[in-house]
């Protein structure tokens, strides 16, 4: 490697307006013969403590991390204190095989602007998205989507030869992001396709939106840095895991759950082929 520069992952703009309730993809005890019929809408899903799991836990695990960063002493300026907490570092993984980094570094953020703009994020967008995936679909979409966006950061910093080390969230929001974009063109869920448009025209206003600001960063790298492959490549992996999941949403909760499996399963593996490539690449000198 050539050089070795640090490279948070950059804070993005919450959706506007609070979230919306959505019914839930099948209600619990459905069985799996096509049946289409949905709970009604959480009118306060806020209040509901029960109501969207996954969410709360994915939000409250960065934020644990975060407070373990803190009362452990750590400099977020300092890029051996956020790779000792699981940050991305290029040759880390390439030479190292440290691979478990392309999980850790999306509950690791480097301060608390960076902290609390994803969260919010990923609170609004989880609270969309989870009656659409469920607390296992919203959890797999994070972690698959956040891993694919490092991968694809980690193969344009090898490609170049630096060593670039990454934290943060937000390859894992433009993933959600990304799947609910898809998912939200399906007409045959309970809502009205008015609404679903809304919601859907919403989602891809704050994607680009937040795609554009990360551009721009590429003019002003010695002031702000974004990581601008992790955002992509979670937004476009949340897109590729949302075209398999729509056809059998309204099917059935027990084959939607199989669907999801199956399509992680293959989502995961093909993953494993992109790394496996990436650790082959010589550095490009």
């Amino acid at each position: 490697m050539t050089a070795s520069r640090s490279s948070p992952e950059g804070e993005i703009i919450p959706p506007l307006g609070a979230p919306v309730p959505v019914p839930d993809y099948a209600p619990a005890g459905i069985e799996a013969q096509g049946e289409t019929r949905s709970r009604p809408a959480r009118q306060s899903r806020g209040a509901d403590l029960l109501g969207s799991p996954a969410t709360y836990l994915l939000v409250g695990i960065n934020c644990a991390v975060f407070l373990w960063m803190l009362h452990s002493g750590v400099s977020f300026d300092s890029t051996t204190d956020l790779v000792r907490f699981g940050a991305t570092s290029t040759s880390l993984m390439q030479n190292h095989g440290e691979w478990y980094r392309l999980v850790t570094a999306i509950f690791v953020h480097g301060g608390w602007i960076h902290l609390a703009t994803n969260m919010w994020c990923l609170w609004n967008l989880g609270m969309l998205g989870e009656p659409l995936l469920g607390p296992f679909g919203l959890v797999a979409v994070y972690v698959l989507t956040g891993a694919a966006g490092n991968l694809l950061s980690m193969a344009w910093n090898v490609m170049r030869g630096y060593d670039e080390v990454g934290v943060g969230a937000s390859g894992a929001v433009f993933g959600i992001a990304g799947v609910l974009i898809v998912l939200l063109s399906n007409r045959k869920l309970p809502i009205p396709w008015e609404e679903l448009r809304r919601l859907r025209r919403s989602v891809i206003q704050f994607a680009i939106l937040n795609l554009i600001i990360g551009g721009a960063t590429l003019f002003t790298r010695d002031f702000i840095r974004i990581d601008n492959g992790a955002h992509l490549g979670g937004f476009l992996s949340g897109l590729a895991l949302g075209v398999p999941l729509v056809p059998r949403m309204t099917s059935g909760r027990e084959r939607y759950l199989g669907r999801q499996k199956v399509t992680f399963a293959v989502a995961a593996l093909l993953l494993s082929l992109f790394g496996y490539w990436i650790a082959n690449i010589p550095p490009i000198r």
